[in-house]
């Protein structure tokens, strides 16, 4: 697993990097946060990264949130002090872990395994919802070709989703992509979209 320290203080990053390799970890990288480093960051393509912040200003924070957007891997920020602002928009950004005043070799670990496990539940609530998403327009795109055939062929309900059916089977497509084609046939042909 590789893991990326974004820090700029060496002495603070010593301490997660001990922490790592007391726990088993080897391919470890410090990175200060300055010049491109979000840049070499999606180039170094780290696992996790752990974000040691200390006290961060409002534009350090900010770069830090940007990172966190552009990797979309598991993050733990660590800082000194914090307040609501800064732990809403570290949530906002998709950190995983956000640790105030905790920096300690020991508790490494932990805070590591617990943003990978935040990060992969919320990988899989996205797919769940973007699933949920899809199935809800596929079900729209059937329903109003359903109304279409039913409007222009007089078929009831479950002869126009046969006749659906059966002509994706027969065409080797999925149903929607039946239902979608017929909305777009009907809509060119003059008919309500």
């Amino acid at each position: 697993m590789r893991i990326v320290i974004v820090d700029d203080s060496g002495l603070r990053a010593t301490v997660l990097e001990e922490g790592l390799r007391e726990a088993g970890y080897e391919d470890i990288h410090v990175v200060p946060p300055r010049g491109a480093f979000v840049a070499k960051l999606e180039r170094m393509a780290p696992d996790v990264v752990l974000m040691d912040l200390g006290s961060p200003s409002r534009d350090t924070l900010e770069e830090m949130l940007a990172v966190s957007r552009a990797l979309a891997r598991p993050i733990a920020m660590f800082v000194d002090q914090s307040d609501d602002a800064m732990i809403g928009a570290a949530i906002d950004a998709g950190v995983s872990a956000y640790v105030v005043d905790g920096l300690r070799k020991d508790r490494v670990k932990p805070i590591l395994d617990l943003a990978i496990r935040r990060f992969n539940a919320f990988a899989r609530m996205q797919a769940e919802l973007e699933e949920a998403r899809t199935a809800l327009a596929d079900r729209k795109a059937i329903d109003r070709a359903k109304a279409i055939l039913m409007q222009t062929r007089g078929l009831g309900e479950p002869e126009a989703y046969a006749l659906l059916r059966s002509t994706a089977m027969n065409q080797n497509k999925r149903i929607v992509e039946v239902a979608e084609a017929l909305i777009t046939a009907h809509s060119l042909l003059g008919g309500q979209p």
